[in-house]
């Protein structure tokens, strides 16, 4: 007869998902409102169950040994499915209900999701919408781990792993300040290949937005790139007004209140100068249905949007 396997129960999945959100102890059990004592005998009881060890423990601090944080990973994509299982059979006449977990970038957050969230809401109330905004390789890699169900991005990025859903492409724009040093006259579509040395400002390494303008306007020379960076698109935008250099932005932005009442101007560049906006989740998500319904109703939209 073969030995029955003990599974780990949802309660010691939770905790050690506290565990490592929190990477103490006593912050983790109050998080889970129990006593330390209690907490860290659950902990040990997990270990036991398994038969490995998930943490190493010291006075001060909390590490998870390597195969505990797989073990701990995995722990997230558990609860998920569990809470998509939950979902399925307590809203299953709704289509987008329950709680979703959305990871978007920087540079798309602040421009689609004010005017986007309440249509969202107002067509699935019974969605329960939380927001995590952080670059892309973080919120790629969050997917991944299950802390996050869903991401909104700017494509093309490399991901392995996932479903993605091109949603529309979003043009990039010439942005200069008025009567700029850097340029005598602008004529449209901006011929990128005149714009001097040292001209171009563009945000800083780990930025898709940087990779996707590179790419996007066919930058081929390094020596337009000015060796300034910017950390953020509102700093990036600020070097421009006190003409520092000129850049390139996502359209997306050109309505933004980073730009109402400065002295920068938008200019149009070649159609094929775009990035794409999209939507991935996890291969195999029971909740694919779902997504690709948002992703309809973001395409609707933009649609409303530009029309």
């Amino acid at each position: 007869m073969h030995k029955e396997i003990l599974l780990p129960t949802v309660k010691q999945l939770r905790f050690l998902i506290a565990l490592d959100d929190y990477r103490h102890f006593s912050k983790a059990a109050k998080a889970c409102f129990i006593s330390q004592s209690a907490f860290s005998i659950a902990i040990k009881e997990l270990e036991i169950r398994l038969q490995i060890q998930l943490v190493d423990r010291t006075q001060r601090t909390v590490t998870f040994t390597e195969i505990g944080l797989a073990i701990v990973d995995q722990a997230r994509l558990c609860i998920s499915d569990m809470e998509t299982l939950v979902n399925i059979a307590t809203k299953r006449h709704a289509p987008l209900s329950g709680r979703v977990t959305l990871g978007v970038i920087p540079t798309i957050a602040p421009f689609l999701l004010p005017p986007a969230l309440p249509e969202i809401e107002g067509r699935f109330p019974e969605l329960q919408l939380y927001l995590r905004e952080e670059k892309s390789q973080l919120v790629y890699e969050q997917l991944l781990e299950g802390k996050l169900d869903l991401i909104l991005i700017a494509l093309p990025f490399d991901m392995k792993g996932v479903e993605t859903l091109s949603l529309y492409k979003d043009p990039f724009l010439f942005a200069c300040r008025n009567k700029s040093s850097w340029i005598e006259s602008v004529q449209e579509p901006v011929n990128i290949e005149t714009l001097p040395e040292e001209s171009v400002l563009l945000l800083d390494d780990g930025h898709c937005l940087r990779d996707h303008a590179l790419q996007a306007c066919r930058l081929t020379d390094s020596d337009q790139v000015s060796r300034f960076a910017a950390t953020s698109l509102q700093t990036l935008l600020q070097m421009v007004a006190s003409d520092i250099g000129v850049t390139f932005i996502p359209s997306m932005a050109k309505d933004s209140l980073m730009l109402q009442g400065s002295d920068i101007e938008l200019h149009t560049l070649p159609s094929d100068s775009h990035r794409e906006i999209g939507l991935a989740w996890r291969k195999g998500s029971a909740r694919e249905g779902e997504f690709r319904l948002l992703g309809s109703l973001l395409q609707e939209l933009h649609h409303r949007r530009i029309v």
